[in-house]
């Protein structure tokens, strides 16, 4: 379907209406991570499963974005499926354990930890089961191949169990709402609500927002809203959030690349229920001869982020206000991180305070490896290394500077050079 004639494009002041390592990582491993866990948090994509445009009235993008402000829906019951391509290359399963590294920089603990467990969502394709009934009452199963992981929040308590090692989790959610400890209670989104919500945060002067059309997700009518960047020079090519024509809660969220092809990412509603779940789902208890770890033993927060996109606005209170300590120790690290550029074009850098990317005999057979990976590139900053996926690039200069951004290679060289 056609966008509607009268669909408008919403500026930076109308959305902000709507909107109230692991311990010291090897320089060479700075790259692969930064990118796994930025399209860990970017967005996740899914392309629309329609099964017939239903005829609904007609709205604008405006009107489109205050629905998804104003949806306040507390009960639900669902499955989700989602599916990531970022385009890495085969390691083997160490883009895995690189981006589980990023998010647990503690390293060890339970494998029912939540830190790294949820990571694993920015790879390959995945089925989750989701249900809430309130603020306080939670829960999120990540289903795999004949097994199960589930987070439970229940009150105060904070259960996660990995059926696989038999292992537990647990923690305590404070009467705020949010987990108890350090505060790392950041984790990737798991909702297509949570995809919308950031998404819409990143939508700007420099954001095309309209309405396409309509669709069917799920067995429910919805709207289709397309978000595309007006500048060049971004890998994002277009994010389309199917929202419930009813309750204003985003059913999908597609990612789709500049270069074209499949979407990056898929995150949508298969089946979803918006009735009141029974009490028992949030019931939990540590299984027979299950290793419980408890907060306090690893010295970790619970984590109550898996839930955030069921309680309104909560995506936006869970926003990180600082860098974890263990990412500052990445040299002059992410602790002087600067922002190049604006919008979709935006890229970080930062200073490693190393030698950049190991090469030759001094890098061994790893530095052969990872510079395997990448592209060498040269400018008048000199020369360095490209890591590349279909969404996030990053550039790590031989002089250990690092660019990161939703950008292509020559914006990267172009930032490096500029800096000189």
């Amino acid at each position: 379907m056609a966008p509607y004639a009268s669909d408008d494009s919403t500026t930076a002041g109308e959305v902000d209406e709507q909107r109230s390592g692991r311990r010291k990582a090897a320089r060479y491993v700075v790259p692969v991570t930064v990118m796994g866990v930025a399209a860990a948090t970017i967005g996740l994509v899914p392309a629309l499963a329609d099964s017939g445009d239903p005829d609904l009235p007609k709205i604008t993008a405006q009107q489109l974005i205050e629905k998804i402000a104003k949806s306040d829906v507390q009960q639900l019951s669902g499955t989700v499926k989602i599916s990531t391509d970022l385009g890495l290359p085969d390691l083997g399963g160490l883009e895995s354990s690189l981006m589980s590294g990023a998010a647990s920089p503690d390293g060890g603990g339970s494998s029912a930890d939540p830190t790294a467990k949820l990571t694993e969502l920015a790879s390959g394709t995945h089925t989750l089961r989701v249900a809430a009934d309130g603020p306080d009452k939670q829960k999120l199963s990540l289903l795999e191949n004949a097994a199960e992981y589930s987070i439970v929040h229940n009150g105060k308590d904070v259960w996660a169990y990995d059926s696989n090692s038999n292992e537990v989790h647990h923690g305590t959610a404070s009467e705020s709402g949010k987990a108890s400890g350090s505060g790392k209670d950041q984790q990737p989104p798991a909702t297509p609500k949570d995809f919308a919500e950031e998404a819409l945060k990143a939508a700007d002067d420099t954001t095309s927002v309209t309405v396409d059309g309509t669709a069917q997700v799920a067995g429910r009518d919805a709207y289709k809203l397309l978000i595309k960047p007006k500048q060049s020079g971004s890998t994002v090519g277009a994010i389309t959030v199917a929202v419930d024509a009813k309750t204003g809660t985003p059913l999908k969220f597609t990612l789709t690349p500049a270069s074209g092809g499949s979407a990056v990412v898929d995150a949508g509603f298969t089946q979803v229920s918006f009735a009141k779940p029974a009490a028992s789902t949030f019931d939990f208890t540590p299984p027979k001869g299950a290793k419980v770890t408890e907060e306090k033993e690893s010295g970790k927060a619970s984590e109550k982020g898996f839930g955030k996109g069921f309680d309104k606005g909560e995506a936006r209170r869970h926003a990180p206000k600082s860098l974890p300590k263990s990412e500052k120790e990445l040299g002059k690290g992410l602790d002087g991180m600067k922002t190049i550029g604006e919008g979709w074009n935006a890229i970080a850098t930062f200073d490693t305070g190393g030698e950049g990317v190991p090469s030759g005999e001094a890098g061994g057979d790893l530095g052969g490896f990872v510079n395997s990976l990448g592209d060498k590139v040269t400018g008048k900053f000199g020369s360095g290394t490209v890591f590349s996926t279909r969404l996030v690039n990053a550039l790590i200069t031989d002089d250990g500077k690092v660019y990161v951004g939703l950008v292509t290679k020559d914006a990267l060289v172009k930032a490096a050079d500029a800096g000189k």
